[in-house]
């Protein structure tokens, strides 16, 4: 079989930098096609609740339910998941959920107040009522993702989580109820796409109205999650996975290779990207993809990936790679590089940054401690990881005491009356001691 074809990209180049900008398009969440077809499908399930979905469900996900109550799982089946997969794989989930409560922990914000010349300040901090976790299905289903998701939202004091996931041809998979179990997610549907997004955000007669939706999906999801933001909170419109891999040269070439791949089998919109100063070790690497991709079960993915969207970068020294970075922004950051942490500083635009030839992306999917719910496409430079806070509101704290309301009622009154909003100056002018 041929080898991977990528597309080779040289810094020195004089059309370097359209190249990179044609490499780095993702539009699917801006086609009108699919705008249309997911607006159509969250106004049924607006409109026509259980019925729409259920009727999605079975087209979609290739399912004869009769009723909605086939599509919901109770916590009797996530406990009978949970008791039935095997003790190492309840204590691989049990480690990487103590990691993830760890981590998060130290993210929860505070609630604080203080005084200035007679005027109490503050802000209250308080935990989302009800949120929804999105947990893809389909090509691969996600245990992982549902201690991403529901973790930091109960480390937040969110009451009541639902998870939503697809499972195709009604296969579902019992790690990922496992995981749900061990998470205590108090209600799980078996819906995905569109339709779930829809039910989440207004409700329907089974699946209760949440106040954020979060988590990762395929276009239609993503699409949909932009189309009722508004109507609930979301975390951000995530598209494809992706990696970008740093490299100094010194670096096995076998292990560089194996965590291109672990991004390109996601799916085959999925991009992997290294970037090295060392032209012969981007060969080295082509070299054991091609050798490695043959043992790959997802080799077809992965191949398409790296065909569509994958890249090598070269540079002329290393210190060129940190401009590039911040262009890209990437969900997932390689540094695999001597001394990874002195240049830290330099990345200002990163999902996460993965530092030393010992941390391959994989550990930050599953069990490190972060959050692998990362911004992509270039909005890493804007979004941040999921984490606690996106599952906390504040509220702003005033009162006003005796010896300050003159004081504020006379600045606020001056600056009503020059915007115009004559009852703003009235209501403040009427507290006045002194007038």
């Amino acid at each position: 079989m041929a080898g991977i074809k990528l597309s080779r990209l040289d810094m020195s180049e004089e059309n370097f930098t359209e190249r990179l900008d044609k490499l780095l398009e993702w539009e699917s969440v801006s086609n009108r096609q699919l705008e249309d077809t997911v607006a159509d499908i969250i106004l049924q399930v607006k409109v026509s609740g259980d019925s729409a979905l259920l009727s999605y469900s079975n087209k979609f996900d290739r399912l004869e339910c009769q009723g909605v109550d086939e599509l919901i799982v109770g916590q009797d089946e996530l406990k009978s998941a949970f008791d039935s997969i095997d003790d190492d794989v309840k204590k691989a989930l049990q480690v990487a959920a103590d990691r993830i409560k760890s981590f998060h922990s130290r993210q929860k914000s505070s609630s604080w107040q203080y005084e200035e010349k007679g005027v109490l300040l503050g802000q209250k901090v308080t935990p989302l009522d009800r949120v929804g976790i999105y947990v893809p299905g389909g090509l691969a289903s996600y245990p992982s993702s549902v201690l991403m998701n529901a973790i930091p939202a109960q480390v937040a004091g969110v009451q009541n989580i639902v998870m939503v996931s697809p499972t195709p041809d009604n296969i579902r998979n019992p790690v990922v109820l496992a995981a749900a179990y061990l998470s205590g997610i108090d209600k799980v549907f078996c819906v995905g796409g569109a339709q779930a997004i829809a039910a989440l955000a207004f409700g329907t007669e089974s699946v209760p109205r949440v106040d954020k939706i979060v988590g990762p999906g395929n276009s239609y999801v993503a699409t949909a999650k932009k189309q009722v933001f508004g109507q609930v909170g979301i975390d951000m419109i995530a598209g494809p996975s992706e990696i970008l891999v740093v490299c100094d040269g010194k670096t096995n070439p076998d292990w560089i290779a194996m965590d291109l791949f672990s991004q390109a089998e996601h799916d085959v919109s999925a991009q992997s990207i290294l970037i090295s100063p060392d032209h012969v070790f981007l060969d080295d690497v082509q070299a054991a993809m091609d050798r490695l991709i043959l043992n790959q079960k997802r080799g077809d993915i992965i191949r398409s990936s790296l065909t569509n969207r994958g890249a090598f970068i070269k540079i002329d020294r290393l210190d060129d790679a940190w401009e590039l970075v911040n262009r890209i922004a990437p969900e997932h950051l390689e540094l695999s590089v001597d001394n990874a942490d002195q240049y830290l500083p330099k990345i200002r635009h990163a999902g996460a940054i993965f530092l030393g030839r010992n941390t391959p992306e994989a550990l930050g999917d599953y069990c490190a401690g972060p959050n692998h719910v990362l911004p992509t496409s270039g909005t890493a430079r804007f979004f941040s990881p999921l984490g606690v806070y996106d599952f906390e509101k504040r509220s702003s704290i005033i009162n006003v005491g005796d010896d300050a309301v003159d004081e504020l009622s006379g600045v606020a009154s001056l600056l009503a009356d020059k915007e115009g909003l004559q009852a703003h100056g009235d209501s403040a002018r009427y507290r006045m001691k002194s007038k």
